[in-house]
Formats: C-alpha cells, sequence, structure tokens
C-alpha cells in the first residue's frame, strides 16, 4: 500500500483555501493549527501556542495523547465497519465499562454531540408517553434560555438566540423555554401535566461560562422528580471532569434521568456522543426507533474506552480542580475593563465591561500573538478551556500571557 505524505502548506495558502471552497458557516480567528502535543500547538510556520480552546472541550486529554493514537490505530488496522446491523466485540465491551464507569444501566452510542441531545430528546418523548401517560403529541420539554445544544433543528428549536434562529423556521413544537437559574420558574412550568423532560447544561458554556447558583441543580433535580418528570444533563461540555468533577452534576450530588455526553469521549479524535440512562428510561427504545451508521462503531467504542481510562488513570479531574483555582486565583485584580473571572475547574470565563471600543475578540487577537489560543462566546466574554493535561508551568505561563495582554491593552485603567 502506498500511503500520500501530508503536504504542509503555508498559513496563507491555509486560509485562501478555506474561504475559497468551504462554506462561510463559521468565522474562525486567522491562525492555522498545523500540529499539536498535549497542551500546545504549532502554526505551520512553526509557531508555538498555548491551547486554551482544545477543540471547545474536546481535546481534554491533549492533542495526540500516545494511548489514543495507539488505539486509533491498531483498531483501523483490525475493523472499522461502521454498522450496527451486526454485534461487534468492541460494541460490548464498551458498553460495560462506561456504564460501570458512570453507574447507569445502559448507553447509548452516537456521533455528535447535538445527535445525542437529539436521542435525549427522542426518548424523553416517548417515556412520556408510555410511561407517564402524556396523550399522543402533546409532551413538552423544557429548557433554559440562554442554552446551547447544538445547530440541528430539535437544537435551535429549543434555543433563545436569535442568531441560531433566524430564517430556519418553522420550529420543532412544544419546547419551552424558562430563565436559567430561576427554581420558581422551573416550578411553574412544572405544574403542566404534559412536561415529560427538563434539559439543562449544569454550566452554560456557550453564553459564557454561566455558573448557577448553589443548589440550583439539585432543588431543580427534587422538583422534577415531585413531577415524575425526567432531569436531562446536557454534559457535552461541562462532562468528563472538566469542571473538577466527573460530570458537573456531582458537584452538588445530583444522578439525572439522562446524561448526554459527547465531546471528550473521544479526546477530539473523532466523533462520539452518548447518553446514558437506567433501564426503566433507556428501554422505552425498542429496535428501529433510533440509530445511526456510525453509532457505536468499533473505532469509536475502542478511542472512548482509552479517552475514559486517561481521564481516571492519570486524574485528569483532580488536576481540573487544582488547577482550575490557580487560573481564577492568578487572574484577580485584573484592569478595570474585567468585570468577572468565573468558572469551575478548567471551564472559565473573563467578563468585560460592555462599552464602545471594547471587543472581546481583539483581546483573542492580541492573545494568539502573544501565544495563547482561545476565542470569545460573545461580545464581552472569552472562555478559556485547557486541555486537562495542562501542567502547573503551562498554566502560569497562560497566566502571564494572560495578565500582560490586558495590561498593554488598556494600560491606564485602574484595578478592579
Amino acid at each position: 500500500m502506498t500511503f500520500i505524505p501530508f503536504r504542509a502548506i503555508s498559513t496563507e495558502e491555509a486560509i485562501a483555501l478555506d474561504e475559497a471552497y468551504g462554506a462561510h458557516n463559521y468565522a474562525p480567528l486567522p491562525v492555522v493549527v498545523s500540529r499539536g502535543r498535549g497542551a500546545h500547538v504549532w502554526d505551520p510556520e512553526g509557531k508555538e501556542y498555548l491551547d486554551f480552546l482544545s477543540g471547545i472541550c474536546s481535546v481534554s486529554q491533549g492533542h495526540c495523547h500516545p494511548r489514543l493514537v495507539a488505539s486509533l490505530c491498531e483498531q483501523a488496522q483490525r475493523l472499522t465497519m461502521p454498522s450496527r446491523a451486526f454485534y461487534t466485540e468492541n460494541f460490548g465491551t464498551f458498553a460495560k465499562y462506561a456504564t460501570t464507569y458512570f453507574g447507569y444501566d445502559r448507553i447509548l452510542v452516537m456521533n455528535t454531540g447535538v445527535e445525542a441531545v437529539e436521542t435525549a430528546i427522542k426518548l424523553c418523548r416517548k417515556w412520556g408517553y408510555q410511561k407517564k401517560g402524556i396523550a399522543a403529541n402533546d409532551a413538552k420539554i423544557i429548557f433554559c434560555q440562554g442554552n446551547f445544544h447544538g445547530r440541528t433543528m430539535a437544537a435551535i428549536s429549543a434555543s433563545t438566540s436569535e442568531d441560531s434562529k433566524n430564517h430556519f423556521g418553522p420550529f420543532v413544537p412544544n419546547f419551552k423555554a424558562i430563565p436559567f437559574n430561576d427554581l420558581s420558574a422551573l416550578e411553574k412550568a412544572l405544574s403542566d401535566a404534559t412536561v415529560a423532560g427538563f434539559v439543562v447544561e449544569p454550566i452554560q458554556g456557550e453564553a459564557g461560562v454561566i455558573v448557577p447558583g448553589e443548589g440550583f441543580l439539585r432543588k431543580a433535580y427534587q422538583l422534577c422528580k415531585d413531577a415524575n418528570v425526567l432531569f436531562i444533563a446536557d454534559e457535552v461540555q461541562t462532562g468528563l471532569g472538566r469542571t473538577g468533577k466527573l460530570l458537573a452534576c456531582d458537584h452538588e450530588g445530583v444522578r439525572p434521568d439522562i446524561v448526554i455526553l459527547g465531546k471528550a469521549l473521544s479526546g477530539g479524535m473523532l466523533p462520539v456522543s452518548a447518553i446514558l440512562a437506567d433501564d426503566p428510561v433507556m428501554l422505552t427504545f425498542t429496535p428501529g426507533d433510533h440509530g445511526s451508521t456510525f453509532g457505536g462503531n468499533p473505532l469509536a467504542c475502542a478511542v472512548a474506552r482509552t479517552a475514559l481510562e486517561i481521564i481516571k488513570e492519570e486524574n485528569l479531574v483532580e488536576n481540573a480542580a487544582r488547577l482550575g483555582e490557580l487560573f481564577r486565583e492568578g487572574l484577580k485584580d485584573l484592569p478595570s475593563p474585567v468585570l468577572e473571572v468565573r468558572g469551575k475547574g478548567l471551564l472559565n470565563a473573563i467578563q468585560f465591561e460592555a462599552k464602545e471600543g471594547l471587543s472581546a475578540k481583539d483581546i483573542c487577537l492580541a492573545l494568539k500573538d502573544h501565544g495563547l489560543l482561545t476565542k470569545n462566546t460573545r461580545e464581552t466574554i472569552i472562555r478559556f478551556a485547557p486541555p486537562l493535561v495542562i501542567q502547573e508551568g503551562e498554566m502560569r505561563e497562560a497566566i502571564a500571557i494572560i495578565r500582560t495582554t490586558l495590561q498593554e491593552k488598556y494600560p491606564k485603567h485602574p484595578k478592579r
């Protein structure tokens, strides 16, 4: 077999090709990532950067982790059949490992995070009809304002962002949005007997790392239990150690009825997502109800198992908790355009004042020039989410870059 070697191209050429032949549905920062290792990436010209976005929390195990690469290559040379039409050794062994790992009866494996969200919505609706006794086509699902569950039709139907919805209607019916972190609004919405589920991000990542008040998740879970409604946690971004616990819901001792996972479930190597649930919920699905050609394929299962092993064996949850504290402590007393530094574990954000001439994107460009890559989530918010393998020295380097960059841009502003 003859392999064609990768042909390196320049930053300028890579961007030009993207603009000329790719759909214009993204607006990347003007940097080309050519290779990576651990918490570092390099552009085609060899400039090194600290990666503080990690594929929007996908590359938690670090770029090109040797064990993930080995699992991918080994399985790719053995079997890559993308179908659940037959049994494979990989799926069953992964399903047993993953359900034991998280403490649930069953797992349903898909590909992308938003597919897992769609899967949870379908499962919730069927549970509502079969188990709760809601009349056909009446089942409602509650979401939170400011959410981001993806960009499929169901996900944007649940969104309150006009940017996500403009020109894409009509939308999926029977979705209701309530304010995030508002227990009174949730309790009122749950009084409707046709509600089947409540879908919530434990921390709203895309909205700007919005952390709810202490006790919100625990009390929301109890309200759902009292109303016989499924509590569904979208942990695609917050799960798998990102917030300093295996799942962000673990901070409040909440065990969701359905957990949605993705991103770091494969360490960013290929698309793998899943939902977890116990038998009374999951087994409302029967053959033909849901599926995907690639969902649970042998390559995905081999890589996902290794990704989970790395999180546990390399103590990445504990590392995220410790270095997240260091990050937030190291960014105290920043110049006055900074209103707040917030987050949990290694999912953090800096909130800036909304004022003329201040752009979070411009600050991201300045950080890039200093060797740190991340991206704004709103006009005034920058998210920081490095790989969970980041070391203390690298974290201190990043803190110094952020402080230096902000002091250069706002030298005359007083400290907070």
